[in-house]
């Protein structure tokens, strides 16, 4: 079994889930008392927000790239990054480690193309929704990604910020991303993807008619498939 290397605390709710899911699968898959092997190394969330907040993608870096140098001294095979938004630094983090980073997009990419998905709701940061580091992945692999309008936009991000990685679950909130979700539909989405790691905490498939693909849980699955090394 290889080693899992993840980079936590942002938001630490969201990688519990991460390290449940893991375990979960590694149990499956290989019965009695499997359990995972993970290195976890959680960071300080409120350094990164506030980088995130002042644009210094420099130091955000700075600060993963030595988590992840950190993981791989320690025995990591690989690194999974336990959110979304930070994946925009992941070329500044590749290059100072020798192991690979399993990208949470790349994996849900993948995802989306078993499923036939050939446009795509997406929901997540005002960073991820609107920046290339993430879309692109997908329109790579041929996938129309649909964003809410500007308004939305904000929504979204301001729930994700001061609510769900405060812990916080509001039906008023949850009722607000149904409705998102349902105006993207009529603009022709297949699918939506909660691309923000905390988002499945307020939104799941009971929610909409819409196929969801929680990026949490695709990329957590994929960590764990690779580690028993029953999914290359």
């Amino acid at each position: 079994m290889k080693t899992i290397g993840m980079i936590g605390g942002m938001s630490w709710e969201s990688t519990v889930t991460y390290y449940k899911i893991v375990n979960e699968i590694v149990k499956q898959e290989l019965g009695g008392f499997h359990s995972a092997k993970v290195l976890l190394y959680s960071v300080d969330f409120s350094e990164i927000e506030d980088c995130q907040a002042k644009g210094d993608w420099e130091k955000s870096a700075d600060i993963l790239s030595e988590a992840a140098k950190n993981l791989e001294k320690a025995g990591a095979d690989f690194i999974v990054i336990c959110t979304n938004t930070m994946h925009k630094v992941v070329p500044n983090i590749q290059s100072q480690i020798g192991i690979p980073i399993v990208h949470i997009a790349e994996a849900t990419a993948d995802e989306l193309k078993c499923h036939n998905i050939k446009k795509v709701a997406l929901l997540g940061t005002k960073y991820t929704m609107t920046q290339d580091f993430y879309k692109e992945k997908l329109e790579q692999a041929g996938i129309t990604v649909l964003i809410p309008d500007e308004q939305g936009i904000e929504m979204v991000n301001d729930v994700i910020y001061n609510e769900l990685c405060l812990g916080s679950i509001s039906e008023t909130s949850k009722e607000k991303y149904r409705c998102i979700i349902d105006s993207l539909a009529r603009q022709g989405a297949q699918g939506v993807i909660l691309g923000c790691t905390e988002i499945g905490l307020l939104i799941g498939q009971k929610d909409t008619n819409l196929p969801v693909f929680d990026t949490t849980k695709i990329h957590a699955s994929k960590a764990a498939k690779l580690a028993i090394e029953f999914d290359s």
